[in-house]
């Protein structure tokens, strides 16, 4: 700054022998926590003012009541999405919105691009489509090497078996390179990509402390998305009154002994949600496993129902599946079924049954071999992986699970 203009030398101070210049900024400098909460408590303000309210649920959507259908802003920094059924209205707000903040870059129809995202309005089959190719591009430049080789899935079986001592640490340069290319992995995945979750959650894990045997993990994940690279994900409701949610666990699958979780919903076609991470303790068994998957899945599910009903939406039916019928009965009847190997569970985890008195969450059986939410609990092979992720990325509805009655009879591979 003293170089720039030598008047400021004399505002210079030192503090702990440092050279300090206190400076007092006159615009707000993007990328600073600072600057992004006035920028939203000026964009909320000005919507409020136009007559929209926030959904508290999520404090970046606003929804106005106009000539009797609902107009709906959804925001992420300067970037928004508005809707109403009647394209005057849209043009009403976009112009109102210019008037408090000047000329915009307005993107109108069924292809839009946004954070990335290419996103296309099938209003055919009423359906979004999500695609970030290009991302994925740029995932395979960062990552240097040549991926010369596909697979038929993101993860081997020995996802989880992080103990190696043959295995070197990375070098600085390449675990570097690991980190950034996981990072954007997992922004993929958790907009486009949901059917790489269960290989990029445990990457993920990996990033202060890779070793060869991650770098090969992130490669095959790598070589899996060569050969899909063309892959869009599908997003559809049968209805907004229904949501159908999975979740189950994996016990004792990693290095620590400590179980998997892995949940998703759905409202038809493809996931809404999905969720795939180490559990935070240690259990006993494959039921207390279940019973602390259904309580760190729960809370989206939870989250999910208000958010619709503040859209509007009064869920009627929120399903649990789950295909463990000892953890059922105990979110059921909480204590009650606990037996002499249970009884040491913590209380905190029995508050799934408080929703279940509350009629706000239903809990069913599912077969094993229907449980779409494994998944996200270990890395599947084979016909299960293909039959669960042509589900989970919208080629097929989620009826179509059961379509095939054989399958039930099927070993389970993974």
């Amino acid at each position: 700054m003293c170089e720039v203009n030598p008047e400021y030398e004399q505002y210079v101070i030192k503090e702990n022998g440092k050279k300090v210049l206190y400076v007092k900024i006159l615009r707000a400098i993007y990328g600073c926590i600072e600057s992004a909460l006035l920028w939203y408590e000026l964009y909320a303000k000005t919507l409020k003012g136009m007559g929209f309210k926030l959904n508290p649920y999520d404090r970046c959507v606003a929804n106005k009541m106009i000539n009797g259908k609902q107009c709906t802003i959804a925001w992420y920094v300067d970037d928004n999405k508005i809707s109403h059924v009647d394209p005057k209205v849209v043009t009403s707000v976009l112009e109102a919105v210019k008037e408090h903040f000047g000329e915009l870059v307005i993107s109108r129809g069924n292809e839009h691009d946004l954070l990335g995202m290419k996103i296309t309005l099938d209003r055919k089959n009423r359906n979004i489509i999500i695609d970030m190719e290009d991302q994925l591009n740029e995932a395979f430049v960062m990552f240097g090497e040549e991926v010369d080789q596909t697979v038929t899935s993101p993860a081997n079986k020995n996802l989880f078996t992080t103990y190696d001592m043959d295995s070197k640490e990375l070098g600085e340069v390449r675990s570097e390179i690991f980190h950034s290319v996981t990072a954007k992995l997992l922004f993929i995945m958790k907009r486009a990509r949901p059917d790489i979750e269960t290989a990029v959650s445990y990457l993920m894990t990996r990033v202060s402390k890779s070793n060869e045997k991650d770098w090969e993990k992130l490669r095959r994940c790598l070589g899996f998305i060569k050969g899909t690279i063309k892959d869009q994900r599908i997003i559809g409701a049968d209805s907004l009154r229904d949501l159908h949610v999975w979740m189950a666990a994996s016990y004792a699958v990693h290095e620590n002994t400590r179980g998997h979780t892995g949940g998703t919903m759905s409202i038809g076609r493809g996931t809404l949600h999905n969720k795939s991470s180490k559990q935070k303790l240690n259990t006993r068994s494959t039921t207390e496993s279940e019973l602390v998957g259904v309580s760190e899945y729960l809370p989206y599910d939870l989250w999910q129902v208000n958010f619709f009903m503040e859209q509007g939406y009064d869920i009627r039916n929120n399903i649990i599946y789950q295909d463990n019928e000892s953890a059922i009965k105990m979110e059921r009847n909480g204590r009650n079924s606990c037996t002499g190997n249970s009884r040491h569970v913590d209380i905190k985890f029995f508050w799934v049954k408080d929703r279940v008195d509350k009629k706000e969450v239903r809990i069913e059986y599912c077969p094993t071999t229907l449980m779409l939410a494994d998944y996200f609990t270990k890395p599947l092979q084979g016909n299960l992986f293909r039959r669960f992720r042509d589900v989970i990325m919208g080629y097929k509805h989620m009826n179509d699970l059961l379509l095939d009655p054989g399958f039930l009879l099927k070993e389970r591979v993974s």
